[in-house]
């Protein structure tokens, strides 16, 4: 009969390692069970020469086995030695086919068939065998070559390549792969949105430097649509893009082996694929015995995998009262607060009473909380001030909040206990929509931006937690007519948030169907077929909702409704919306206007079609050619009309004099359509491509909608690179010019507008060299009587306008009047 072990440690990686060298460490007799030829095949299989780190710095290491930040061959080879030093049992070439049996009697079964008996069993095994999948047309086509790993990259020469996911181990690919300049590759980087949540900061400042220094290129808020011979056709905020590709490095992260796992008598937080096993806070599974540690516990990082490690011998060996790593430092988040608890009661007692946490296990409070802030807020504390900066997400885990007037009164609407505030920040970017104050003792889990995106990216049930409140709030606000989260019950559990790329119909003119769609980021145009051609109808921003019509009738769509720009909208099911109008006159009468309105706008244009039809095509042209030029995604825009257009560039000359003498405007650059011209100015986007990487995040949305830059800016240049609108300048401030009555009278001076740069040469500060900083278009924000450029026409050709307003066929209604 085979000996039994007290421990089986299933895997070598970090976690795994650790375990076993502690185990040795202690006497505990043990058998560390790999199933491929050489230890950490997690971290054998990084690139060749990879930078290991070894974060988060403040982080005490515990293990018997060394570990610093270093090149991967330097890792394996110390590891290699300690385990040898240590006199770690080993059993190579061990692959787990299955574990039967209970608490300190299991059976282990190799696929050799050999059978392993053990106390207690530690599965460290990581979820690196199992990636997530490229899923898109052409993927299995062989149409070239795709890989979700990546060896060696001084293998690859002169060849166009792709990497899609932009976690730490995508963008370490395509750093590899783009190092070396003279092997020829040209490198992409694909990142599903504009923030790099997944990303350390280390590894995401290198891959700025690379695009900066013209080594890699980054495509944000892109997404694989189709892999066709020799390119990869991307969906992209500004619809298909195609670009030349030879291999595809996928490195879209991985999930837990489920079908595995479950089979060895352990449940899993949620049925998504994505969620972790149960697990107490001394990493023991749902099946008593078997303990999960590491990566498969949803803690992926080589320090904590390793302390990990070395406690889980500790818990097995009877130290229950051995306190993780990382107590110090989540002691020090909770010391402040008036309610004393223990680091494990805190955290249960947050997990439980915020309802987006409630499905994180203990181990990822844990890691969650070291990213967060936990505050205490007496009765009637401000917590934020309407229009403050700030992007981060609170939870309030004891107490509740409102939104005061000004004067102090409470608008009635109160946060309670349980909820979360500030998503707004969080979805758009834009300062803070309201004050908030607490209205009891309070307390508060503040989470930053990375922190919650990383969370949501990782835990599907924080996800739609998030969406769900979100939507709800969106819902709330854009409908009002006294709605109340009961009223929403229904409508929100039809609810699915749904990505339309640019140009994508959401639904066609003629087609069935009654759902109405709420547009929760970008915009769309709605068109009617006249006389078998398009026309263009109006423009619909982000905060509005489609298709209604078909709520009363016989559902046939009467418009078309397509995505001006890449867009997210929420699909509501149109029969618990019908009963949610006839449950609520006054939401119907508000509805049921909108709704005449539209079909009155679409009346006039079918019965103008013949008389108007130039006119109306005109229209229609226009209006498509300011969506393609950006006006789709723009809260604000500058036009000029030609036909009133002088050319005395005033607009120019009082942008620079309002501007410490620097331009935002380039009046002669940009498109024209007829008499129509879309001058270089800031659009002011919805979702300004300009904040997707600002180090110093200098960038900002104003109360009025204005995005503008303030003097933390560091004058890397990001911003400019990434606007599409070559609205940004990277300018030195030139010197202080003499007012305009010392130039119209003593002729001192180089008169309005901004000075040539011979003449601030001239009079620069000898021996001072101002740095550059980027600058921009802000609406004149602070200025009395609005925007200089549209004040200074002396014949009303510039005009700024919403979008909304201006982009709709209703004008020609008003013109005919």
């Amino acid at each position: 009969m085979a000996d039994t072990y007290r421990i089986a440690i299933v895997g070598s990686g970090p976690a795994g390692l650790s375990a076993a060298a502690h185990a040795a460490k202690l006497g505990i007799s043990h058998i560390l069970l790999e199933k491929t030829d050489h230890l950490s095949d997690t971290i054998y299989k990084y690139q060749k020469g990879k930078h290991v780190m070894a974060t988060p710095n403040q982080l005490v290491l515990r293990s018997d086995i060394d570990f610093d930040a270093g090149k991967r061959e330097k890792v394996l080879g110390t590891w290699d030695d300690q385990t040898a030093a240590n006199k770690v049992n080993v059993r190579l070439k061990s692959e787990v086919k299955a574990i039967t049996g209970a608490k300190g009697d299991f059976t282990i079964t190799l696929t050799d068939k050999t059978e392993i008996k053990a106390e207690n069993i530690i599965l460290a095994i990581g979820t690196q065998g199992n990636p997530n999948l490229l899923r898109c047309p052409g993927a299995d086509g062989g149409h070239l070559e795709l890989q979700y790993q990546l060896d060696d990259p001084g293998e690859y020469v002169d060849e166009h390549i792709t990497v899609i996911g932009a976690g730490d181990a995508g963008i370490e690919n395509a750093l590899g792969l783009a190092q070396d300049v003279a092997q020829g590759n040209i490198v992409s980087i694909i990142n599903r949105t504009a923030d790099f949540s997944r990303a350390k900061g280390a590894n995401v400042k290198l891959l700025m430097q690379a695009r900066d220094e013209g080594r890699m290129n980054v495509i944000t808020d892109a997404t694989p649509n189709r892999i066709e011979a020799g390119h990869l056709v991307l969906d992209t905020r500004d619809g298909e893009a195609r670009i030349r590709c030879d291999r595809i490095i996928a490195r879209m992260g991985s999930a837990a082996p489920r079908k595995f796992i479950e089979e060895c008598g352990i449940q899993f937080t949620s049925p998504d694929r994505e969620a972790f096993p149960t697990l107490s806070p001394q990493f023991e599974s749902t099946n008593a015995g078997i303990y999960v540690i590491g990566a498969l516990a949803g803690y992926p990082l080589i320090k904590h995998c390793m302390n990990q490690g070395y406690d889980v011998v500790e818990f097995i060996n009877g130290n229950t009262a051995l306190k993780p790593a990382d107590e110090p430092i989540l002691e020090g988040k909770f010391v402040n607060l008036p309610i004393k608890k223990s680091v494990d009661e805190w955290l249960e007692f947050i997990r439980t009473q915020v309802k987006i946490l409630n499905d994180l296990s203990p181990l990822q409070m844990r890691e969650f909380m070291l990213d967060s802030d936990v505050r205490y807020y007496g009765k009637n504390d401000i917590i934020f001030e309407k229009n403050a900066p700030g992007s981060s997400l609170f939870c309030i885990a004891q107490g509740s909040v409102d939104i005061p007037l000004p004067d102090g009164r409470s608008t009635g609407i109160v946060i309670p206990e349980g909820s979360i505030f500030g998503e707004v920040g969080l979805v758009s970017g834009r300062r803070r929509g309201s004050t908030i104050r607490s209205i009891a003792d309070t307390v508060v889990v503040e989470i930053p931006r990375n922190a919650i995106l990383k969370l949501m990216a990782s835990v599907p049930g924080v996800k739609r937690a998030v969406t769900r409140i979100s939507t709800e709030r969106q819902l709330l606000q854009m409908w009002q007519a006294g709605l109340q989260p009961a009223d929403l019950a229904e409508v929100l559990e039809t609810a699915e948030i749904k990505a339309v790329r640019a140009g994508e119909a959401i639904f066609k003119e003629g087609e069935e169907g009654n759902d109405v769609y709420v547009i929760r980021s970008g915009s769309v145009v709605v068109e009617k077929s006249i006389g078998g051609k398009p026309v263009f109808l109006s423009y619909v921003p982000a905060g509005n909702y489609v298709g209604e019509l078909e709520l009363f009738d016989n559902g046939i769509r009467k418009q078309t409704v397509r995505a001006a720009v890449k867009s997210e909208v929420i699909k509501l099911g149109g029969d618990a919306f019908r009963r949610l109008l006839e449950a609520k006159p006054t939401f119907f009468a508000k509805a049921k206007t909108a709704m005449g309105e539209r079909e009155d706008l679409a009346s006039f244009i079918e019965a103008k079609k013949d008389s108007f039809a130039t006119v109306v095509d005109m229209y229609s042209s226009v209006a498509n050619f300011l969506v393609d030029n950006g006006v789709g995604e723009a809260t604000d825009v500058l036009l000029i009309d030609e036909n009133l257009c002088v050319g005395c560039d005033n607009c120019e000359k009082a942008c620079a004099d309002s501007h410490e003498g620097i331009s935002r405007l380039d009046r002669e650059a940009g498109r024209t359509f007829a008499h129509l011209h879309v001058p270089t100015s800031c659009r002011h986007c919805e979702h300004p491509h300009c904040m997707a990487d600002c180090p110093p995040t200098a960038i900002h949305r104003g109360q009025d909608g204005e995005v503008y830059i303030d003097d933390t800016c560091i004058g890397c240049g990001n911003c400019q690179r990434n606007c599409p609108y070559g609205v940004i300048r990277m300018e030195k401030e030139p010197p202080k010019k003499p007012s305009l009555w010392k130039w119209f009278l003593f002729g001192q001076g180089p008169g309005p507008g901004e000075p040539s740069h011979e003449w601030a040469y001239a009079n620069a500060t000898p021996g001072v060299e101002k740095a550059k900083r980027a600058v921009k278009c802000d609406m004149c924000s602070g200025i009395e009587g609005g925007p200089s450029c549209v004040r200074a026409c002396p014949t009303g050709a510039a005009i700024r306008v919403a979008p909304e307003e201006f982009l709709t066929v209703a004008r020609l209604q008003r013109d005919d009047a």
